[in-house]
């Protein structure tokens, strides 16, 4: 523990892992915690966000679990009252909870749309809306959007609710960013690539047979121009440099972080 996040407290949305290993919130919110924040850890599942907060607990760090729908406006409000009166404020919001909507706009159904701008953005919307005040009311603050490189680049797959939603992030983020910025509260976008998560892990399993996963995964490293997919570690080693004061100029850009996907012309 190097204590850059010392004497902060983060709120992690998603905390919880879908399956064995590590997803991207329950390595951010073991990170932090080992930066030295105290941690709410926001699951729908109890069982994953317990997890992650016995393993913060387990390295002498502390949290405490909220479960929630994070697409429900009273169940956030809540979870973030929970924080402040657990630990007495909030310094830090990672919105972290999303999911793949797949389908052309024809082919979407107008449930599964809406579903997905629930989770993808609406969530990000509420979550923001009560944590913003306790920010202020802490005298500065950091929040961070979970994005994806799909808001900017076409993936080979036709995820127009993804995409959309992801990309009304990047606008969500920087109006926030510059809204707030006289009250020292910085906001900004992640922007992963293709992940190594137990998410991506059930996605696949959801979709094909057991034997033809390793030419699938072989595949998603293949469209990486370093060769491999990068891991939920990648993210939070990232993510905790925007989290710290070191990076206290930093407000309303968006950080990739792909492997270099992004910038290739060939790859997705």
């Amino acid at each position: 523990m190097t204590g850059r996040l010392e004497n902060k407290i983060a709120i992690v949305t998603g905390a919880g892992s879908i399956g064995p290993g590590w997803g991207n919130g329950k390595a951010v919110a073991v990170q932090f915690a080992r930066e030295g924040a105290a941690i709410l850890a926001i699951d729908i599942n109890p069982a994953a966000a317990e997890e992650t907060r016995a393993i913060i607990e387990d390295e002498g760090g502390r949290c405490i679990v909220a479960v929630a729908d994070v697409t429900n406006a009273e169940q956030v409000a809540t979870a973030v009252r929970s924080c402040v009166d657990g630990f007495g404020g909030i310094d830090i919001l990672y919105n972290n909870v999303g999911i793949v909507v797949g389908g052309t706009p024809v082919e979407t159904d107008e449930a599964d749309w809406d579903l997905g701008a629930a989770v993808n953005l609406k969530s990000v919307y509420l979550c923001c809306k009560y944590a913003i005040p306790e920010l202020q009311a802490r005298g500065a603050g950091c929040i961070l959007n979970v994005s994806s490189i799909a808001a900017n680049r076409w993936m080979g797959v036709p995820y127009a609710s993804y995409a959309s939603t992801k990309a009304a992030i990047l606008g969500l983020s920087r109006n926030i960013a510059l809204t707030y910025a006289g009250d020292k509260i910085r906001c900004n976008s992640i922007l992963p690539g293709i992940i190594d998560t137990p998410l991506l892990r059930k996605l696949l399993a959801d979709i094909f047979s057991e034997e033809e996963i390793p030419a699938k995964i072989a595949y998603r490293n293949g469209q990486i121009p370093m060769r491999e997919m990068g891991d939920a570690w990648d993210i939070a080693h990232a993510v905790t440099y925007l989290a710290s004061d070191e990076a206290k100029y930093v407000t309303g850009t968006e950080l990739v972080i792909d492997g270099g996907l992004s910038a290739s012309a060939i790859g997705g």
